[in-house]
């Protein structure tokens, strides 16, 4: 029964260490987006 932990421990450590690798190698890009501008909207402020 110990020895069935311990391979799924290792095999899990070993897809991890892949996982770092591939992300290491291919990184994700940042999401862009766009920059709006807003303009002041006085239509409610008293005059």
């Amino acid at each position: 029964m110990a020895r069935i932990i311990l391979i799924v421990l290792a095999l899990g450590l070993i897809l991890a260490a892949g996982g770092f690798v591939f992300l290491g190698a291919f990184p994700p890009e940042p999401k862009t987006h766009p920059v709006e501008k807003t303009l002041p909207n006085d239509q409610f402020q008293a005059r």
